[in-house]
């Protein structure tokens, strides 16, 4: 792309909305390469380092990549492969590298496990082809004690019924065509995690949990004697509950593990005998040390060899330290980077994934013994001009009840442009879905897209959010729908009345649980002039029917039970408010959607049109749930840019009109 100035005499004095930008929208298609998962493999060639890359460019298929010792990369994975996983429909960790440089990887056509032979472009099958069509699914691998298989969770769908298990597929292939040949090793829950075999082999340590809980309500750490037929013949539940979550467990040594507990409040690093007892907090800090846990495989801290933890912490940052688990003591590197998301380590070298403002996600090698890092790969070949980049800064303001609201504010940015004296630039809210996630201060190019055309990103860490403490997320605990939308309402009101953000321009977007907070500040409140929601959940009797296993009791906590709080369901539901909606409404959806489906952008639709509301609605064939496509990338984000610039008056150069309907059809 060509970030070049495209000015040469001074900037141009143009309304707020309508700045030129060399940032496009196939630009941030193509910038959404995802790195994670870098790890080191000793091949026959040398010591490498391998990572995954999801491609918008290749249909969003996700990619093994390796990187020689001589500094050359590649694929690992032959063209037309896609390592990637459907277990909770989130998915996470699909692959695992082989010593001496074999794969075996979750394909995500069929969900089966296949293993790639070193100098092979041929994956042979190790699970069976499954009764129903990818009914039999795979993740979060790690390798069996012996040597000659991998443990995996796995996740059976039959009839519409679930059932998951901690499973050890052999390498030979001899499941390939014979289910009885993968052995369930252990079971007894309806969500299990980490499976994490002890040293010696004689136990194995997991994370297990049930509905109605979400894996950040309450989790157990589980620890379960194996047998002389490799399943677990007795189990002990040594930490965790119904309040506690307890998440990756890692054994310090055969009779002592590690783990990530919230029992103070905090997602802290304790540490336990295998057989239970009190755990001890090894660096108690009003801090996370963990993650929700959306996507199986996620890592937060590392043991290393000489006996310290690799960790990751903070709050509105991540920064990436070094505990002495005897003393307490944690020295953070000096890195230039605000977000990690992974770790692993070879001998003094520690991988991860890392972001920062100005940055793109990297992956990055960090030698442990100077601090010093080294770029592996980076997410974008070529980087926007930092003059296009807005500038975040990090606020909290005050909520209703005093309560303190976490933001990101992204000012509109742009060597080439400035408003008229006394315009003030329309802003708009981003809303991270979950609704128990996180939206970090990182360089990210769709923002940048509209920041450099003069429209300001306010992104909120509503109530409900995490990375500070369990009762900041407890906040949204049967309040879905209202804490989350005053948080985000409280927040840009704060610009405005600073003199950031002009009041009568506000919009709102936001994808899957930020759909909902989007659609219902907009039936509930009269503070913003336009929304946007992508995959957004617009009713919930007939999302909590039709939604996946992993999310059918996440209302539970977050409105009422059902059929108890029938009532609140309907009431709190936006589509039961459509008549109190009088701004614009854009909607974007993917018609291969299973966690919202597509049924919940249609009733919204059906129902501005018959109120006759000016609204949009793009459906995109093969898409499921976050867009994954380049092209679908490009026609969402023109279509919000022109979306924008009919309501707040302004006319973006080079994108397409969207056509906006009135309705009254019905």
């Amino acid at each position: 792309m060509d970030l070049a100035s495209p000015g040469g005499a001074g900037p141009a004095t143009v309304p707020y909305g309508a700045w030129p930008s060399p940032i496009g929208a196939s630009d941030v298609a193509v910038a959404g390469v995802r790195l994670s998962g870098p790890v080191p493999v000793q091949t026959a060639a040398g010591q490498e380092v391998w990572w995954a890359e999801g491609r918008p460019t290749e249909g969003g298929r996700t990619v093994v990549v390796r990187r020689d010792a001589a500094g050359a990369v590649s694929d690992v994975l032959p063209e037309g492969w896609n390592a990637r996983t459907r277990v909770h429909e989130y998915g996470g960790t699909a692959w695992l590298p082989l010593p001496g440089g074999g794969l075996v990887f979750t394909e995500w056509a069929d969900q089966r496990v296949y293993r790639l032979d070193p100098g092979s472009t041929t994956p042979v099958p190790l699970t069976p082809e499954p009764a129903e069509t990818a009914g039999l699914r795979y993740a979060d691998p790690v390798p069996g004690p012996g040597g000659d298989e991998v443990w995996w969770v796995r996740e059976a769908h039959s009839d519409g019924t679930i059932r998951r298990h901690l499973v050890a597929v052999p390498l030979s292939g001899a499941a390939g065509t014979d289910q009885a040949a993968v052995r369930e090793i252990a079971g007894g829950s309806d969500f299990l995690a980490f499976p994490r075999p002890a040293p010696d082999g004689r136990r194995v340590a997991w994370i297990a949990w049930d509905h109605p809980r979400m894996p950040w309500d309450g989790t157990e750490l589980r620890v379960g004697e194996l047998g002389p037929d490799g399943t677990v013949h007795s189990v002990a539940t040594v930490l965790g509950g119904e309040a506690e979550s307890v998440l990756q467990p890692e054994w310090a040594d055969a009779d002592t593990l590690y783990a990530v507990s919230d029992r103070s409040g905090w997602w802290n690093l304790y540490r336990l005998p295998a057989t239970g007892g009190e755990p001890e907090p090894l660096c108690p800090r009003a801090e996370e040390f963990g993650r929700p846990l959306w996507q199986l495989g996620v890592t937060t801290y590392l043991p290393l060899a000489d006996g310290r933890l690799a960790v990751l912490h903070g709050t509105d940052t991540v920064a990436l330290g070094v505990l002495d688990p005897a003393t307490g003591e944690l020295t953070d590197l000096d890195l230039p980077y605000t977000l990690f998301t992974s770790l692993a380590a070879t001998g003094d070298t520690l991988l991860t994934t890392a972001a920062s403002p100005v940055r793109s996600t990297v992956v990055l090698a960090v030698d442990l013994a100077t601090g010093s890092g080294t770029v592996l790969r980076r997410s974008m070949t070529d980087e926007p001009d930092p003059a296009y980049l807005p500038e975040p800064r990090s606020i909290v303001v005050a909520g209703p009840g005093e309560r303190d609201v976490h933001a990101h504010v992204y000012p509109p940015a742009s060597p080439d442009a400035v408003a008229p004296d006394g315009e003030l630039p329309p802003f708009v809210v981003f809303v991270h879905g979950g609704p128990t996630s996180h939206s970090p201060a990182v360089l990210d190019v769709e923002k940048a897209y509209f920041t450099s055309r003069g429209i300001g990103v306010i992104d909120v860490n509503y109530g409900g959010s995490t990375g500070y403490g369990r009762a900041y997320r407890e906040r949204l605990r049967r309040e879905w729908g209202i804490v989350d939308v005053e948080d985000c309402v409280a927040a840009v009101q704060a610009l405005v009345r600073d003199g950031v953000a002009d009041g009568a321009r506000l919009g709102i977007r936001g994808g899957s649980a930020g759909g909902w907070t989007t659609l219902a500040a907009l039936t509930t409140t009269d503070a913003f002039a336009a929304g946007v929601s992508y995959y957004g959940v617009a009713e919930l009797i007939a999302f909590a029917e039709d939604t996946h296993d992993f999310e059918s009791r996440y209302i539970d906590g977050l409105v009422g039970t059902l059929p108890e709080d029938r009532d609140v369901y309907i009431e709190r539901a936006p589509l039961s408010h459509v008549d109190q909606l009088s701004c614009p409404v854009l909607l974007l959806q993917g018609l291969e959607d299973k966690v919202v489906p597509p049924s919940q952008a249609e009733l919204f639709a059906a129902a501005l049109a018959k109120k006759g509301i000016p609204h949009a609605y793009l459906a995109f064939a093969g898409e499921q749930h976050g867009f994954r496509k380049q092209e679908t990338v490009v026609a969402a984000l023109e279509a919000e840019l022109s979306f924008y610039g009919q309501v707040f008056g302004f006319e973006p150069p080079g994108v397409p009109v969207l056509p906006l309907t009135g309705g009254h059809e019905g």
